[in-house]
């Protein structure tokens, strides 16, 4: 027996976007046994297994195409316009769990697109949050991961910066910062969601406190390698998993102290079923 002290920490989990669009998912299913979901409604496998045995159906957007006539769910991240003109078409319902921050910066970033500003999106290239920005432009808007893929040389004098809004607050100004030192005119929107970026400040506290910390996330949450990383950083015997059956036993020791955290689609369930499991080593 190890003995073990585990403590889960009280920040991690869902963010307020995902609860929302869990819970509309849920009513539905509660009700009906059935609703389709355009993309994996959380970037969380145990959780979209979960759903799927009450009746979630997961689709991609070949697949939407030849849909007609059912309820197809809007997960948080948002869509492009593309995907509700489709749904006009072939009759579907759409039950649009879009989260308010994400659809605040979709508008902000139209109204830009409209006045024919020079957009430029702070993110991830291919995902599901920043391809329904990108349609907010008729992908005309450049998306980058890096500062490095753009050529400061090239660049417009003045250009209209926007961010993703789970991208790390510090390297946003960063990037804002080169590009005015590069004399570059920047029209800067901070549009970052304060639930998720505040996580890294607190998670650096956090993973300070233990003498191992065990990281849950799925394997796709891009959030979830972010704070992995920041927590890794703090305290080098920072493990990650995605269920019960990563968490090896070698990695602990007698009387430990351990902390448990996740990603902002870490359901909390899964947390305390792995601090459970933990508690009987």
């Amino acid at each position: 027996m190890f003995n073990l002290s585990v403590d889960i920490d009280i920040n991690s989990g869902f963010c307020f976007g995902v609860v929302y669009a869990i819970e509309m998912a849920e009513d539905i299913l509660n009700e009906e046994g059935h609703l389709y979901c355009l993309g994996d409604i959380v970037h969380n496998d145990e959780e979209v297994k979960r759903l799927e045995k009450m009746g979630l159906r997961i689709i991609n957007h070949e697949e939407l195409k030849s849909l007609r006539d059912a309820k197809v769910l809007i997960r948080a991240h948002g869509e492009p316009p593309s995907t509700y003109q489709l749904a006009i078409q072939n009759n579907l319902e759409l039950i649009d769990a879009s989260c308010p921050v994400v659809l605040k910066l979709q508008n902000r970033i139209k109204n830009s697109f409209d006045k024919e500003e020079n957009i430029y999106i702070y993110g991830k290239h291919g995902h599901a949050e920043v391809v329904g920005l990108l349609g907010q432009t008729n992908d005309q808007a450049v998306v980058f991961q890096d500062i490095e893929e753009l050529n400061l040389e090239e660049l417009p004098s003045e250009i209209t910066l926007y961010s993703q809004t789970t991208k790390s607050t510090d390297k946003f100004y960063e990037i804002n910062q080169m590009l005015q030192e590069n004399g570059i005119s920047v029209k800067t929107n901070d549009t970052i969601c304060r639930q998720v970026s505040n996580r890294d400040k607190e998670l650096r506290e956090f993973a300070k406190k233990f003498d191992v910390i065990v990281f849950v996330s799925g394997t796709k949450s891009s959030n979830g390698k972010v704070l992995h990383k920041i927590c890794a950083d703090q305290n080098p015997r920072t493990h990650f998993v995605s269920s019960i059956g990563d968490v090896k036993s070698e990695w602990f020791g007698k009387d430990e102290r351990v902390g448990i955290c996740g990603a902002t689609s870490t359901p909390m369930w899964l947390m305390e079923e792995i601090k459970g499991h933990l508690e009987k080593l």
